[in-house]
């Protein structure tokens, strides 16, 4: 059985103190951002399958052998995610425990061929060391983290820009690159140091990202690139090495 995704933990992170199971929802801003959250959480997956099936019919281009697993494994992944969403929305999150449950790990290299995916084999660009892609890494998180990343360079970078992936172990860290031919302005800035997000959907996507990466320790950065660019990084202390 698949581990559940990571944002069940952002959820949980969400709550206020009070009432127990069986309460009303929480009111306010926390509820508002729940709402929120989940509406953002229904989008993300809803996109991925659309591209992903689309990249399955497109009979221009036909997938095959790892392409077509990679679309066939992230597609069977986000309608889990949406699955869970509407499982645990139903249920009522009151009486979730305020804690995140461990994951179980998967290596890197598996996660980033299934969201690459993503990207139209035109505009893809990946590249992974061996050391980076045999690093176990949070299945679900890591996951959702990836394709919310994907998704944002797909939606706010130029039309037929060219979107990057990338990894490499960086010193004392696990270093993942989402790249896109956009640029850095003062909106992108604002969205990554904001310890709330605003009113409304702008942001919201990196704000969940951000929440989802310091569960595991991480940070999310941005970095300019030249002549044009834009890098979200996501960096992951690296703790113990693979078996």
């Amino acid at each position: 059985m698949r581990a559940r995704h990571g944002w069940q933990g952002l959820l949980r992170g969400l709550r206020r103190t009070g009432p127990g199971p069986g309460a009303e929802p929480p009111v306010g801003v926390d509820a508002d951002l729940l709402l929120r959250v989940l509406c953002h959480e229904f989008r993300t997956p809803v996109s991925a399958l659309t591209s992903l099936t689309r990249a399955l019919a497109d009979d221009r281009r036909p997938l095959t052998g790892a392409n077509r697993r990679a679309v066939i494994e992230l597609a069977r992944d986000q309608a889990a995610h949406l699955q869970g969403l509407l499982r645990d929305a139903t249920a009522g999150v009151g009486a979730l425990a305020p804690t995140a449950p461990p994951e179980a790990t998967v290596p890197l290299a598996g996660l980033l061929r299934e969201v690459a995916a993503l990207v139209p084999a035109g505009r893809r660009r990946a590249r992974v060391t061996r050391r980076a892609g045999s690093w176990p890494v949070p299945a679900g998180r890591t996951r959702q983290v990836l394709v919310n990343l994907v998704q944002n360079a797909l939606r706010h970078g130029p039309a037929g820009g060219h979107v990057g992936v990338y990894a490499a172990l960086r010193g004392p860290g696990l270093s993942i690159v989402v790249t896109d031919e956009g640029r850095v302005d003062e909106a992108l800035l604002v969205a990554l140091r904001r310890p709330a997000p605003e009113v409304g959907m702008s942001g919201l996507g990196l704000w969940i990202v951000r929440q989802l990466v310091a569960v595991d320790g991480g940070v999310l950065r941005v970095h300019r690139l030249r002549p044009r660019g834009v890098a979200l990084e996501v960096l992951l202390p690296v703790v113990h090495p693979p078996r």
